[in-house]
């Protein structure tokens, strides 16, 4: 039986500083950055005091009174970025049947707003030891369960198939769009609306990367305070936003005239089982799972034409993917571009992955690398063409993104041009 190839033929972006998919490409490729200072609540008591925050009113994406009181912040970006991106694909989801659409979505932290907002309030801002839960809003429950994202868009989709939500880390937006991939491999449904969400930006979560010191504290300069790969760097940016995409077999996209994106020729996933937060520097997980990616989609390392790396701005991860893509490509590693976005959209936790891919489809399709903005002076251990501060035309027909997350995961995809054929 001929294996069923799968394919991008929508995409929705919510992201800080460009919110849809026009504004998002313009301000990646013009190498601003959307990083500032934490307007959200009051950062002072906090180590690191800066955020990528998306400006997002749900009101003017569409959403109604009732829509916006029942779902998390992280819940109305799926739902939006979604919607954009079944308009994006032309696809007409009430003429399908719906047990044979699916949706997979990716959140590393669920509904951190709506959480932190209800224990201010059930405790009486902290005060009470035992909370009351008279206090409590009546859609609590649905902050509780993740599964209410994807419920959220299956509705939006009347979706009917296989749904779920994946929660690995900060590779939930990879690997929830590589289960996607999977549930259309196997023939388990045509379409699967697929990506991720996050809105972590709260003072809980700051407090808890505070306490790692992952996040930077160069609060005085928040536009420049992201810096993946350069000797400066001092910890990433918290960020918020989601892509969701419109993924389906690729014989019945090109019946129905669609436009494709890319493809999705290659996934793989592994885990270090070695620490919580910690990596190894040589990288070998992440390389393993590159090596299968490729293997998958049967091309060889020589084939890639880009990497979007994690690029998350700390030492030990920009050290440790760097060594993973020259175990991995070898000699390749040397010679295609490798950029960052998080240095202009800061790190979204579960959702980035998914953003990423969004960027990396973008890509392909205009032939331009984003660059890594920010990116002054290289860490002499990151030896490798990072595109410092500026887009770059370049021929862009197979790219490789990968993901890092706390539990050891690595995740990494490979997205190929339409017309490119397997070796």
């Amino acid at each position: 039986m001929t294996e069923r190839r799968i394919v991008i033929t929508g995409i929705g972006v919510i992201a800080p500083g460009g919110i849809g998919l026009k504004n998002f490409w313009s301000l990646l490729t013009s190498g601003r950055t959307a990083t500032r200072g934490i307007t959200f609540f009051d950062p002072e008591p906090f180590r690191s005091r800066v955020a990528a925050e998306a400006d997002f009113d749900p009101a003017e994406h569409g959403l109604g009174p009732q829509e916006i009181r029942r779902m998390d912040r992280a819940a109305q970006f799926a739902v939006t970025a979604a919607r954009e991106a079944i308009t994006d694909s032309g696809i007409a989801l009430d003429r399908l049947a719906g047990d044979r659409i699916g949706v997979t979505i990716g959140s590393a932290v669920g509904a951190t707003m709506s959480l932190d907002q209800e224990y201010r309030v059930v405790s009486d801002d902290g005060r009470l030891d035992v909370v009351d839960h008279e206090y409590a809003a009546r859609h609590l429950y649905r902050h509780y369960v993740p599964s209410s994202f994807a419920a959220e868009v299956a509705w939006l989709a009347g979706a009917e198939g296989p749904v779920s939500v994946t929660s690995t880390g900060c590779t939930s937006g990879l690997d929830s769009v590589g289960l996607a991939t999977e549930l259309i491999r196997e023939n388990t449904a045509d379409i699967v609306i697929a990506g991720a969400a996050d809105a972590p930006i709260s003072p809980i979560t700051m407090a808890c990367f505070d306490a790692i010191r992952a996040t930077t504290p160069r609060n005085d300069e928040p536009e420049t305070a992201s810096r993946p790969f350069d000797l400066s760097r001092n910890g990433f940016v918290l960020g918020e936003g989601a892509a969701v995409f419109v993924l389906e077999e690729r014989g019945s996209a090109i019946r129905r005239g669609a436009r494709v994106y890319a493809e999705i020729s290659g996934y793989a996933t592994r885990c270090n089982a070695f620490h919580m937060t910690g990596l190894r520097p040589d990288g070998r997980e992440m390389a393993e799972a590159i090596r299968a990616a490729l293997e998958q989609a049967r091309l060889p390392a020589t084939d890639i034409d880009y990497i979007n790396a994690h690029g998350s701005g700390t030492k030990q991860n920009d050290r440790h993917e760097t060594a993973a893509f020259k175990r991995s490509l070898g000699e390749r590693a040397f010679q295609v571009p490798v950029s960052s976005i998080k240095s202009m959209v800061g790190h979204s936790l579960g959702a980035i992955g998914s953003i990423e891919i969004a960027a990396c489809a973008l890509a392909i399709q205009r032939n331009v690398v984003p660059p890594t903005a920010n990116l002054h002076t290289a860490d002499p251990e990151c030896d490798l063409d990072y595109v410092p501060l500026a887009a770059r035309d370049w021929v862009t027909n197979t790219v490789l993104s990968v993901g890092s997350g706390f539990g050891g995961f690595q995740s990494a995809m490979i997205l190929t041009s339409p017309g490119k054929q397997a070796a």
